[in-house]
């Protein structure tokens, strides 16, 4: 790897910082310690701030050089997500999660941190010729913040013609960069059922109406949506994650409750199962007799990727990383992220940086053993600099 010796100079004090974002994790919005810190260290590169977009969202911003030829002022945006999980830490290290049931284990801190190491870097170095805005985003997890800054006013307060986001990857070895064209990540829409039936003894079944038989039969029927409905060529999962009903061995119950998620990589795909899915649910339903109440809850779009802007990336990563460490036609993931937002309105590239060294930073997201690898803070410091200086040549 080339790196600027400097930023390898600072990675002590960049893993300082990033654990002890990881002592101490917020969830979304409530992200008020970390964003105060970002705050605080952006004002210390000498580089303007913004608190408060979209609740907890910061956006530093970062201008330098001539105009462009058009006689205006390229400017690209760099981002970060900051909230942490609702969930317990299993870790032993100095640095665990001092708030319980908060834990850090999707690697936001070390995201946090890769973007004000690059702010650090590009403040002094000033290698680049335009406006970069740093955007430090609250509610990633699930809260859809970067649709809540969009809706503050973030494009028009701090336009930008282009916004590259990154995300570290425990299933890629340290080094290596995944960007690739077209749909990355997945939408993810949740639906929850719940079926009103007719209670009754177990051992008179025909008394009854039986709700948990019906949600059996919506789980199983709900496949043929996948399996009949879909493109063969669209991925696409329905999952149905939970189901309660019930209380005794020898009682039918009233109600049962079931919840799941949706995910597939095509926009129209998307739009087309939130009308196909709760019209199937109803019509099983009906079948079995039972009355079905839906909400079907279209969450993140796919996040697709802009190919002039994964030439960006791959280029700015070449001045980094060795070229065979570059990968540009991996396969995408149908895990969601509401970087997609920022997709939908201008031209966008989210790539996944490696974070496995043999058996360090190999444990998967979300699990309650997860820790973001340090090593690769310079790494990531230095690919958001590199996609400053070229997409905003000096």
């Amino acid at each position: 790897m080339k790196i600027d010796p400097q930023l390898t100079a600072w990675g002590p004090e960049f893993a300082s910082w990033r654990q002890d974002f990881h002592a101490h994790p917020e969830i979304a919005y409530q992200e008020h310690r970390t964003a105060a810190l970002v705050a605080e260290r952006l004002k210390s590169f000498g580089i303007e701030v913004t608190t408060g977009v979209g609740g907890t969202g910061v956006v530093g911003t970062l201008r330098q050089g001539r105009l462009d030829r058009a006689g205006g002022n390229r400017a690209i945006a760099l981002r970060a997500d900051m909230d942490a999980l609702p969930m317990d830490e299993a870790n032993d290290l100095p640095y665990r999660s001092q708030n319980p049931g908060r834990m850090h284990a999707c690697g936001h801190d070390g995201h946090t941190t890769m973007l004000l190491a690059a702010a650090r870097y590009l403040a002094e170095t000033r290698n680049f010729a335009g406006t970069i805005h740093f955007i430090f985003q609250p509610a990633e997890e699930g809260g859809a913040g970067a649709l809540r800054m969009i809706e503050d006013g973030l494009l028009e307060r701090f336009p930008f013609d282009a916004v590259f986001g990154a995300h570290n990857d425990p299933t890629l070895p340290v080094g290596a960069l995944s960007a690739s064209p077209g749909s990355v990540m997945a939408a993810t829409d949740d639906v929850t059922i719940r079926l009103t039936g007719r209670g009754g003894h177990a051992a008179r079944p025909h008394y009854a109406i039986d709700p948990l038989l019906a949600g059996a039969q919506i789980v199983l029927g709900l496949q043929t949506i996948v399996a009949r409905r879909v493109d063969p060529l669209c991925s696409t999962v329905v999952s149905i994650c939970t189901f309660h009903a019930g209380s005794a061995t020898n009682v039918i119950p009233d109600t049962a409750t079931l919840s799941g998620t949706v995910r597939n990589l095509d926009p129209a795909t998307q739009t087309r199962l939130a009308v196909e899915i709760p019209d199937m649910i109803r019509h099983l339903a009906r079948a079995a007799g039972v009355e079905a109440e839906i909400d079907y809850e279209s969450g993140y779009p796919p996040v697709v990727n802009d190919a002039a802007m994964v030439d960006v990336v791959a280029r700015a990563a070449g001045t980094v990383l060795d070229a065979d460490q570059i990968h540009t036609d991996l396969p995408p993931s149908l895990g969601g992220e509401d970087f997609a937002y920022y997709a939908l309105h201008r031209p966008a590239c989210f790539y996944r940086i490696g974070q496995k060294d043999g058996t360090k930073g190999g444990m998967p997201l979300h699990h309650p053993r997860y820790d973001f690898n340090d090593a690769i803070l310079p790494v990531g410091a230095a690919i958001f600099a590199a996609i400053a200086a070229g997409d905003l040549p000096g």
